[in-house]
């Protein structure tokens, strides 16, 4: 609590004007802007997908392009601080900024999934390694005074892209033109490399560069890469091979993690279940997992009830807009009072799974406005569900991990939500493809599809309530 005290102190000690006052303000729109960019890159393409697979096909993909950018996503998260330290604030950022846009223009002219799996890949890479590269220069250009209010201001990104993101994706998905909504985002990787050229020193005052850890890099993409290989087999057998797979690189991993103190991707304990910052970490995984469910909302919402890009899009943020406004609204709540808060999340987001499950289940329903009253419900049910307890468990981290690992612990938060959700996102692809989204396809198959997908992914915050219940217990 001491912590949360100090930050709120320092967050009122300056204002908004002295964050734009005195040349701050450049640097700090470039920051933001950065992270803005990543950020509606993830809507943008969500919403777009649909239209994707309508002209370039591959529809047993249709996971993939997510799994791709966001296991990439974790590459660049990971190495960014390697970046940060070698080649310094504003290199390491040009390198980020022309990844993304590189990644972009490969997107933009995709003629086959395969090409534009791979122009996700390298956008998630530079998104990645962006949205890191953001936060950590907050505390190289600005003094710490302005460092609370700078990192809300980036942090905020994410709501703006919530609406910029549907908008710019659907607006040219119903005119045909889903390669532009990737176009536009060229212009403002132009806006930031030329602004970040200007006013980003190019040296830190850092003189230790940390590792890569490449072993551990690699066996979890493997692991992601084994559940998406998968997931498009039509044999059963295939499909669990994959998933087993994926535990044998998750093994391989955990065992290098434990065998090496010193680089790790989480603060030690964090592999022994018995452990409370285990089982934290287990919840947020879980929570992450279940959030993967969005990637296919734009698609069964256009097959199945004929709605347009942009409607299909605004669908999608419901689950992001649940979580932001229960995280604020519950941030407030007592030490005393975070497990039952946590508790009634998980259950919350269960109750919206299966909500979802139950509402796909009724035949000749979908078409209905009460239907799309009850999938608004539940979508953002789902959302505050994580989001009244994410707060609570992000402190909890921060408060089991042992002295001197505060900083690991920091970046172990956005480690474990970026590797759960590339997880999740392989997952959902092997449900909605044993669903039958393939084969029988179309609107009958997107239906077995979405209650397949709504029902096994509802599991996943029923076990994070038993975790979390488990951990109150223990206490």
């Amino acid at each position: 609590m001491e912590s949360t005290d100090h930050h709120v102190s320092a967050l009122n000690k300056v204002s908004w004007q002295d964050l734009f006052s005195n040349g701050n303000g450049i640097k700090a729109i470039t920051l933001a802007l950065g992270v803005m960019l990543h950020a509606t890159n993830v809507y943008l393409a969500t919403t777009v997908m649909p239209s994707v697979i309508k002209e370039i096909g591959g529809l047993e993909y249709y996971a993939w392009n997510t799994t791709f950018f966001v296991v990439a996503s974790v590459i660049g998260s990971v190495i960014s601080a390697n970046r940060l330290a070698k080649l310094g604030p504003k290199r390491s950022y040009q390198i980020a900024i022309l990844l993304f846009a590189l990644g972009t223009v490969v997107c933009t002219a995709a003629g086959s999934m395969y090409i534009l799996l791979s122009g996700r890949f390298i956008q998630g890479l530079g998104g990645g390694l962006l949205f890191a590269l953001s936060y950590a220069m907050i505390r190289i250009v600005f003094i710490k005074d302005l460092w609370p209010r700078a990192m809300a201001l980036v942090s905020g990104m994410w709501g703006i892209a919530a609406f910029s993101g549907p908008f710019v994706g659907g607006i040219f998905a119903e005119n045909g033109h889903w390669r532009m909504a990737f176009g536009v985002l060229l212009i403002f990787c132009l806006l930031i490399l030329i602004t970040a050229s200007v006013i980003l020193p190019s040296k830190q005052n850092k003189h230790t560069t940390p590792p890569i850890p490449y072993l551990k890099l690699l066996m979890l993409v493997l692991a992601a890469f084994s559940v998406s290989a998968g997931s498009i087999a039509e044999s059963t057998i295939l499909n669990i091979g994959g998933v087993l797979f994926a535990v044998l690189f998750i093994y391989v991993l955990v065992v290098s993690e434990n065998k090496n103190s010193g680089l790790r991707l989480l603060p030690t304990g964090s592999y022994h279940f018995s452990t409370p910052l285990s089982k934290t970490y287990v919840v947020m995984a879980l929570l992450s997992i279940a959030t993967s469910i969005e990637i296919f909302v734009p698609y069964f919402a256009q097959t199945i009830q004929g709605f347009s890009p942009i409607e299909s899009g605004y669908l999608t943020v419901l689950i992001a807009i649940g979580w932001t406004l229960a995280s604020i609204a519950f941030s407030g709540v007592k030490e005393v009072m975070a497990g039952k808060i946590i508790l009634t999340g998980c259950i919350l987001m269960f109750i919206g799974l299966a909500g979802l499950t139950a509402i796909s289940l009724v035949s000749g329903f979908d078409t209905s406005d009460l239907h799309l009253i009850l999938t608004c419900t539940f979508l953002f049910v789902s959302g505050a569900g994580i989001g009244m307890g994410w707060p609570h468990l992000l402190t909890r981290v921060f408060a089991l991990s042992p002295s001197g690992q505060e900083e690991l612990a920091s970046a172990s938060v956005t480690t474990v939500q970026l590797m759960a959700t590339a997880f999740g996102t392989a997952l959902a692809g092997l449900a909605a493809n044993i669903g039958g989204i393939i084969s029988p396809g179309g609107i009958e198959g997107a239906r077995q599809a979405s209650i397949v997908l709504y029902g096994i992914f509802s599991i996943a915050p029923f076990l994070a309530a038993i975790v979390i219940a488990a951990l109150m217990r223990q206490k």
